[in-house]
């Protein structure tokens, strides 16, 4: 059904059309109906189109499709997926936990869903915890001194069979693998409804086929926009080609991106300021090139004068090597860090590739031209593919400043060390490595540092036993 300036207010299916059309038309109909929303809908119909197919298995998918897509107001089925749970994981938390929600957000966090029986998902989630060491919720993690992580504070340790303490970095491992299980189940979960759901329409009971139609749509609509980090999945190449060619058009490229990289930068309130550059092949992940940054050229915030140096200490490297460049860079920000990325070309006297910037607020992507800025609908498979690629470099550079501050206070530990200078403590960081091993030696093992003896190791040892 459409209004009088074509847009489609409401779409419905039947048997026989023509019954079903003409009935909103008889004579007195518009009085004689209770719903104030029907009469309202009647009063403003001004045109319909039919679409006929060939079962009503098929008309049932393609009602649904249909109102996904074009959202019509008088259509109250199908529009979202709040009134059934989802689990999400906000990665960016230090310690990113499963909590279950009804409301998914445009955020970084990973959802799955939707599940429309709460009892079963709290034990799949309860399994989860149980197999992968991960935290609900229900969790109170405490940080322990030398900055790694205790779990849990009960008997749950021994009962799950997962070890304790364990680092940021560990911690963040279960919770890739957890998010891999819970993802396989769902996509698992979506084939066993959509065969429910055909089956329960061949046997002509079909309000039961419309409750699995409106779950299946949700939760494949969850499983198609969740960002996800590009894990092997034998699905993917077809859609990485179509994700590749969207954003040639998209962005009036020569040819296809195969190649991409996207820098971010992190920092907490000027301090730990850190950057990451994530790679893209052919539209997945080639960690092999993935790289971290230190800022080297100042101290304190500022985001423009980080992206300048990493994205010229990037490409330097690219040129002395021979390598060629990629062909598109996206760059986490707006104009000013576009402008920051494009600096550190004219610095290096080099054309740069392709640049983008992807503004976070409202997916917009930005030229560092005349061109007015950019926004694909949210379902696009190229916005997609930017939305992961961006993402991915977030998490990295996320990962590394957690990294970063973890290690730092492991380290701080010898600050609270009477008689250590700075020459004496450079030269057992860089002896052991980091602080774990050096709590692990021996005395002996200390004594064997430049500028320590037998007495100094003793008592550094003795030291760092009691701050354990």
């Amino acid at each position: 059904m459409k209004d009088r300036l074509g847009r489609i207010i409401y779409v419905g299916k039947a048997r026989s059309l023509k019954k079903r059309v003409s009935s909103y038309f008889q004579r007195g109909r518009a009085r004689t109906v209770e719903q104030p929303k029907i009469r309202a809908l009647i009063r403003l119909i001004t045109d319909f189109d039919v679409i006929e197919v060939r079962s009503e298995p098929e008309a049932l998918l393609l009602e649904g499709k249909l109102i996904k897509q074009w959202r019509p107001r008088y259509n109250t089925d199908f529009t979202d997926d709040k009134r059934f749970l989802l689990v999400r994981v906000d990665l960016a938390e230090a310690l990113p936990r499963f909590r279950l929600t009804r409301l998914r957000k445009e955020d970084r966090s990973r959802y799955f869903g939707p599940f429309a029986h709460s009892g079963l998902l709290r034990r799949t989630l309860a399994q989860i915890r149980r197999q992968f060491g991960i935290l609900l919720a229900d969790g109170a993690p405490q940080r322990l001194p030398d900055g790694s992580w205790r779990l849990y504070d009960d008997a749950r340790e021994e009962i799950y069979g997962t070890r304790e303490p364990v680092t940021t970095e560990e911690y963040r491992e279960r919770v890739t693998r957890a998010c891999d299980f819970l993802d396989g189940k769902s996509r698992e979960w979506l084939v066993t409804l959509r065969e429910e759901m055909t089956a329960a329409a061949a046997k002509r009971e079909f309000e039961k086929a419309a409750e699995l139609r409106d779950i299946v749509f949700a939760l494949d609509r969850t499983l198609r926009r969740a960002r996800n980090f590009d894990r092997s999945d034998p699905t993917r190449p077809s859609g990485d080609a179509t994700a590749l060619a969207a954003l040639q058009e998209s962005l009036s490229l020569s040819g296809p991106p195969r190649t991409m990289e996207c820098f971010d930068i992190s920092h907490i309130s000027g301090t730990f300021v850190v950057a990451a550059m994530v790679h893209f092949s052919d539209g997945r992940p080639d960690k092999d090139e993935y790289r971290r940054f230190q800022i080297r050229s100042f101290v304190g915030n500022d985001d423009f004068r980080a992206m300048e140096e990493v994205v010229g200490r990037r490409y330097r490297r690219l040129a002395e090597e021979g390598s060629p460049l990629p062909d598109l860079i996206v760059i986490d920000g707006g104009r000013g860090q576009i402008g920051a990325a494009l600096k550190a070309f004219v610095a290096l006297d080099a054309e740069p590739p392709a640049i983008i910037g992807l503004a976070k607020k409202h997916e917009t992507i930005i030229f560092p031209d005349e061109r007015a800025p950019l926004n694909l609908p949210l379902d696009h498979p190229g916005l997609n593919l930017l939305q992961r690629l961006r993402d991915e470099a977030h998490r990295f550079a996320n990962t590394y400043n957690a990294e970063l501050r973890s290690r730092r206070i492991r380290e701080s530990i010898l600050d609270d060390f009477p008689g250590l200078g700075p020459v004496r403590r450079a030269a057992l960081l860089a002896y052991f490595g980091d602080i774990s091993r050096l709590r692990a030696a021996s005395t002996e093992e200390i004594a064997a540092v430049e500028g320590f003896g037998g007495k100094l190791a003793a008592e550094l040892h003795a030291f760092l036993q009691r701050t354990g």
